[in-house]
């Protein structure tokens, strides 16, 4: 049967760090180091320097994942591009920006976005394309991240944002390599929390204007706090579960089989009692406290490191786990080898 595998990945993390104690600062003792550290799960995040932009980050993680794997760039057939749309210009295409920078001249681009969970998502498109389309043999997933840029630390809801980092990943899937196959994907969506978190100045409804400006570029928030955490705590859990078990369902396997979890960052607590819960040691997952949250880009950072480590080798089952505000949970399974 056809099917999806994935060649390899490349990262591009800068070198700019933002450190617990930093964070503390930022949030004028609202939270204490010990707190961002403990609870958090942030010793401390890269933050962008001055020539790393959304899209540019995207073409460097690119140019790692093709040195990785000795791709020629002219054999990629499509570009996902999974950056945010925080970026350097409004109203451009970061896949066209990338396919440029790389040297991708046979392939089209398209940007897709699904907040936190574009990656999973974007596998899932890459890998139905590949399966579905007899022209797509090879697809890049890529995307840069700094999200972080928007968040108003003195903001007691924002919180659970203080983690947002900066980064890229990229992503190369092969029709029938034959190998590190794509098995199965499952996403949630719940439209009813599309209006609860996101950037508040600047759109159609409430555009910049000469006495807003300042606010407006930290004016990433929760519009309506209480319902997001409600629903939340009602039905995130129960979703991630249910993408988790349809993904192996649809491969084939079950809980047992799982080797790997790559999964966003959020905080430490919850992390563990997620592995525990799914019969895991801590040790086949990675807790990205020395990265935080680079939002979409944390399944690739996580396979990535877990394949330098050697905490994925061949054999290995690698479920990755995301979920982004609008809201959306998703899940893929992963054979690698």
């Amino acid at each position: 049967m056809d099917h999806a595998g994935i060649v390899g990945t490349g990262i591009y993390i800068p070198k700019t760090r933002m450190s617990a104690a930093e964070i503390s600062k930022a949030s004028g003792g609202i939270w204490s180091e010990q707190a961002v550290i403990e609870k958090l799960g942030i010793l401390s995040k890269p933050i962008p320097g001055p020539d790393d932009g959304t899209q540019e980050m995207g073409a460097r993680a690119a140019l790692d994942c093709l040195k990785n794997t000795g791709l020629d760039p002219k054999e990629i057939d499509v570009i996902l591009c999974i950056g945010e749309e925080w970026k350097e210009y409004p109203l451009t295409t970061s896949a066209l920006y990338i396919q440029d920078r790389i040297g991708a001249i046979n392939a089209w681009g398209i940007d897709v976005q699904n907040r936190c969970c574009t990656c999973c998502s974007a596998i899932k498109m890459a890998a139905d394309m590949l399966i579905a389309d007899p022209d797509v043999k090879t697809v890049m997933v890529v995307g840069g991240y700094r999200n972080g840029d928007l968040v108003d630390y003195t903001d007691k809801d924002m919180s659970m944002m203080y983690d947002l980092a900066a980064g890229a990943g990229a992503m190369i899937l092969k029709k029938n390599y034959g190998k590190n196959i794509v098995l199965g994907s499952h996403i949630i969506a719940d439209g009813s929390l599309a209006r609860t978190a996101g950037v508040k100045i600047g759109g159609i409804n409430e555009p910049f204007n000469s006495g807003n400006i300042e606010a407006g570029y930290k004016s990433l928030k929760l519009f309506d706090a209480q319902k997001m955490k409600d629903r939340l705590n009602e039905v995130s859990m129960s979703n991630w579960y249910k993408c988790i078990d349809e993904s192996l369902r649809k491969g084939g396997k079950t809980r047992g089989d799982i080797g790997f979890l790559a999964i966003l960052h959020f905080k430490k607590s919850a992390h563990l009692s997620l592995v525990k819960e799914l019969g895991l040691r801590e040790d086949q997952s990675i807790y990205l406290d020395q990265y935080g949250h680079l939002g979409q880009i944390d399944q690739i950072l996580s396979i990535h490191l877990a394949l330098e480590s050697g905490q994925i080798k061949p054999g290995t089952n690698v479920v990755t786990l995301a979920a982004g505000i609008g809201y959306v949970w998703a899940a893929n399974l992963i054979q690698w080898g």
